[in-house]
């Protein structure tokens, strides 16, 4: 007797340790996790297996769940990565704080590892790219794909596509004054002549252009691009220049179009507007668009802060925003900061630095004074194009200031608590994310004119009209079907600032009272979209 009810001791607590530990929780806050970047790759990792994954939007930096799972466990433990043995019961104790209201937060199901190219040369060029040193670091496999495999539509098998340290207007960097004569410059140049001539171009810059028409198309077609330093500038600059040439004789063999600046198409651009071409062989920068030459920023000073999202509405920027520090420490590249009047009103600033001053010079002396604005830029974009979403990031590697042509690529086991670097992967890991179908009333064909039913297959987001937008305040609003009953719209920090009550196919709203911005729009209920006032 003694010996079974020993045994039934055992069995039960086996059994509730078993039951207790029901989910893996990896916590992404800043005292709770020893290797942050690494537990992106654990994520992936269990996405591989086909084990889905709880991303907690705002919640203690962005934190991961999963059911339990001994060799995640066990990867975890062997990656450094710190994790937590929770129940059930615990666990639905976080989901309910995560999901109240009140909380800004959201929980998104992560199902399915995307498949990760890097748009990277063959060539040993003097520079490495943070992008690969993070997934490589994190453990999540890549593939390197360059311009033949672009051109062929190799990229259409892929979820995700970073543009490696890329000058995609065919002016080689802009390195020639200071590179020309080194030996990696003159490869480089020589085997790009050889890939443009091999697929019909007698430019380099041609060759470029057709490069990046195929990753826009990716991206319309539903694919997600990230790209670092010049890869940002320079993609917007290749599609404004399609019909100009804008590259000096020293790159392409012939003058630049006296008349390039007036022939940019800045409609063929994702990101940027308004700028001015350099055009000057012997100007390393190659538009208005960065503000470096601009910056008065000390290295001490330097930094960009982390915008706000509502995560119930605006989950994509909440994604990309998650870290367990809204303070990211500035860093320089080719491409570093963005100029807000180059930046076209609807894309979504993810990140920005705000300079100010508290003393003022009056009668010969610096005073103090309240503290006002002298600066303004933007680090890190996020917008859609077509089915798919783009993100640019200014700076070349976020823990080396000032990354040289030539310098040892940083070490990632000195960094791996890295907020910069959490961006980067942040990218990485939402395309796994379930986008969610927001149902809407339609009107169904086949029941008698005028009843309603709930259709599953309809996203509110794709049958809601809003036009104009951009707006300056005034515009309307209309459903494919269905009449409106209700519209609200919501500051990006949840609050309700307008809301009208109608019954009606078309509504008029004006909302020149409220500052400039996005805001997010309801309608009957659902989340529809988002309005830019200009």
């Amino acid at each position: 007797m003694k010996v079974r009810l020993f045994t039934l001791c055992i069995f039960c607590t086996l059994l509730t340790t078993g039951v207790q530990a029901s989910k893996i929780f990896i916590p992404m806050d800043a005292g709770s996790q020893t290797d942050h970047l690494k537990a992106y790759g654990i994520a992936y990792a269990a996405l591989m297996d086909s084990i889905k994954v709880d991303w907690l939007l705002n919640y203690r930096g962005g934190s991961y769940a999963l059911d339990y799972n001994k060799e995640i466990a066990v990867l975890c433990k062997s990656r450094h990565v710190s994790f937590v043995k929770m129940s059930n019961k615990e666990y639905a104790q976080i989901a309910k704080q995560v999901n109240d209201p009140a909380f800004n937060g959201a929980i998104v199901k992560l199902e399915k590892a995307p498949k990760i190219a890097v748009y990277n040369p063959s060539s040993s060029e003097p520079w490495d790219d943070a992008v690969s040193l993070a997934l490589g670091y994190a453990e999540i496999p890549y593939d390197k794909l360059y311009a033949d495999e672009v051109l062929a539509g190799d990229l259409e098998e892929y979820d995700w596509v970073h543009l490696h340290h890329q000058d995609f207007t065919g002016q080689y960097g802009k390195f020639y004054n200071q590179f020309g004569n080194t030996q990696w410059y003159k490869d480089d140049q020589k085997a790009m002549e050889a890939v443009a001539a091999k697929h019909g171009f007698k430019k380099v810059s041609q060759l470029q252009l057709a490069v990046v028409k195929k990753i826009r198309d990716f991206v319309a077609n539903g694919g997600n691009m990230f790209a670092m330093c010049s890869a940002t500038e320079t993609f917007d600059i290749a599609l404004a220049a399609e019909h100009t040439d804008i590259c000096p004789g020293k790159f392409d063999g012939d003058p630049v179009d006296i008349d390039a600046q007036r022939k940019l198409d800045f409609s063929n651009c994702l990101a940027f507007k308004d700028f001015a071409v350099y055009t000057s062989r012997y100007n390393y920068e190659h538009s208005s668009i960065d503000k470096a030459s601009s910056r008065n920023v000390t290295r001490e000073d330097d930094h960009f802060n982390l915008l706000s999202f509502t995560a119930k509405f605006d989950q994509v920027p909440a994604m990309l925003c998650q870290n367990h520090t809204t303070k990211i420490k500035g860093f320089m590249g080719q491409t570093t900061a963005f100029s807000p009047q180059a930046i076209k009103p609807d894309v979504t600033i993810l990140g920005d630095f705000i300079q100010t001053e508290n003393t003022r010079y009056e009668d010969g002396k610096w005073v103090a004074c309240p503290a006002y604005m002298t600066g303004y830029e933007a680090r890190y974009l996020h917008g859609e194009c077509g089915k798919g979403t783009w993100t640019f990031y200014g700076g070349h590697d976020p823990e080396d200031y000032r990354h040289a042509v030539g310098n040892p690529a940083t070490d990632l086991s000195q960094y791996p608590n890295s907020p910069g670097y959490r961006l980067i992967l942040n990218n990485v890991l939402f395309p796994a994310a379930k986008r969610t179908t927001v149902p809407t009333v339609v009107i169904n064909s086949k029941e008698k004119e005028g009843s309603t039913t709930m259709s599953e297959n309809v996203v509110m987001l794709n049958s809601v009209t809003i036009y104009p937008n951009p707006t300056s305040g005034a515009f309307s609003v209309s459903l494919a079907s269905g009449k409106i009953q209700q519209v609200t719209i919501l500051d990006l920090t949840g609050q309700e600032v307008f809301t009208r009550s109608c019954d009606a196919l078309k509504v008029d709203i004006d909302l020149k009272e409220l500052p400039s911005g996005m805001y997010l729009m309801k309608v009957n209920g659902e989340y529809a979209g988002k309005v830019v006032k200009n």
